[in-house]
């Protein structure tokens, strides 16, 4: 017989002045054009894969639609996977990271402020977030490069672990915590898709990433 485990503790609302202070903010003429463009280039490309699948969809044709030159795609997206692949919501994850306190352990800060962000974002954008899942379940190579890292934040949680440790370079043990994180990130985003999209996704990146503290704990 198994002992119940007492309930998990919530990680509370990120504070005003690192994450609702910043998805607020307003942002430059030049950040706005930009916003734009990345996010007429993702709705063209959706449509699109709707429409005719993946496979015959071209960046060509993504960026006519999108009324964009194939060379200005390539600037936003490196590849076509990475438009399911990557947002624009990594500088306000980095931000808020940097907002919390410094002596705070970086799960913690890192729990905090992801699973704030996802259902913020998940509250305005389920949806879109689950028909891109889909197709990065669906479509090998999509898939593929999800697993394999590309596309995801583990490059700038590294920077943002090596940066909060005051090192100029990071350490093994950084690069190992940056890569489970992200990988949390990745599955945890892999189940919810591949589950119907019916539980919450907040609460299941929650459940992951506070796994990954009890882990370090022990």
């Amino acid at each position: 017989m198994t002992t119940p485990r007492s309930p998990r503790p919530r990680p509370s609302d990120p504070a005003p002045s690192s994450l609702e202070e910043l998805v607020e903010a307003p942002l430059s003429l030049r950040e706005r054009k930009k916003l734009k463009t990345r996010q007429s280039l993702r709705r063209e490309a959706m449509r699109l894969f709707a429409e005719q699948g993946w496979e015959a969809t071209t960046v060509d044709q993504i960026a006519a639609a999108a009324e964009v030159s194939p060379s200005t795609f390539f600037r936003y997206f490196p590849t076509k996977e990475d438009l399911l692949l990557t947002d624009e919501y990594d500088p306000l994850m980095a931000e808020a990271i940097r907002a919390r306190p410094a002596d705070e352990p970086f799960l913690v800060s890192a729990r905090t402020v992801l699973v704030g962000l996802v259902r913020r974002i998940a509250a305005v954008e389920r949806d879109e977030l689950y028909r891109r899942m889909r197709l990065a379940t669906s479509v090998p190579s999509v898939r593929a490069r999800m697993l394999e890292g590309s596309g995801q934040p583990r490059g700038l949680l590294l920077d943002l672990l090596t940066e909060r440790a005051g090192l100029a370079a990071p350490t093994l043990e950084l690069r190992i915590t940056a890569a489970a994180v992200s990988a949390a990130l990745t599955e945890t985003s892999l189940h919810w898709a591949d589950g119907g999209a019916r539980e919450d996704l907040a609460d299941l990146l929650d459940r992951s990433l506070l796994h990954l503290q009890e882990l370090g704990s022990r």
